[in-house]
């Protein structure tokens, strides 16, 4: 099978989960659960992770329940230093232009936060799209819906000519049941949901060689 275009998630993915990103923007996220919403402090966290559960992100729940304003809520919690947590990657840089392949990021973030994010990590010129959550919404991945438009804003017709790499198992087993040829990065203990696991972002290419080259 020919692949022509390779989805890259954002946060978690390009960068190691333990760089402190996700949990800065889950504090700014509880934060405006109390202050705009106006949740007890102490039960912003747990109606976090219910929302989440419930529909797929936070703002998906907030925007359903409470009619948030969707632009106010992606620059309040994206609102954080990611200088504080991640610094420029040049191997990760070299392996992603040694592929000719359309390369996109696909993620439930917003594309203001992205564009910071891969300029950080010194990847902005690596990808050819950014398909965010607003672009999607009010789907998010994994919905199939989300997919969907992903893959028509990507110039694609068949989701067996893509390979998504993502951290998130329920992504993962979305887009392999589509066709999606899947990889997970930073773990290398769940078999089953993606097609290969690498243990770090840059052991992209012990998966990618072989398909790609």
């Amino acid at each position: 099978m020919k692949y022509s275009t390779l989805f890259f998630d954002l946060d978690d993915t390009l960068y190691p989960p333990g760089s402190g990103v996700w949990q800065a923007i889950g504090v700014r996220i509880d934060q405006y659960i109390h202050e705009v919403i106006g949740i007890p402090s102490e039960e912003a966290l747990p109606t976090r992770e219910k929302l989440f559960k419930t529909y797929g992100t936070t703002l998906r729940g907030l925007h359903t329940l409470y009619g948030i304003d969707v632009h106010q809520y992606l620059n309040f919690v994206h609102n954080i230093s990611l200088k504080d947590y991640l610094e420029p990657n040049p191997q990760l840089r070299e392996i992603l232009l040694s592929y000719p392949h359309k390369k996109v990021i696909f993620t439930n973030a917003d594309r203001g936060h992205a564009q910071r994010t891969l300029q950080v990590l010194g990847l902005e010129d690596c990808f050819e799209d950014i398909i965010d959550i607003l672009d999607v919404y009010p789907h998010c991945k994994p919905d199939v819906e989300a997919f969907e438009i992903a893959l028509k804003k990507a110039g694609e017709t068949d989701y067996r000519h893509c390979i998504l790499v993502d951290d998130y198992d329920e992504n993962l087993a979305a887009a392999r049941e589509l066709g999606f040829y899947t990889i997970k990065p930073h773990s290398c203990t769940n078999h089953t949901v993606a097609n290969a696991c690498i243990a770090t972002i840059t052991d992209l290419p012990k998966v990618l060689d072989s398909l790609l080259r």
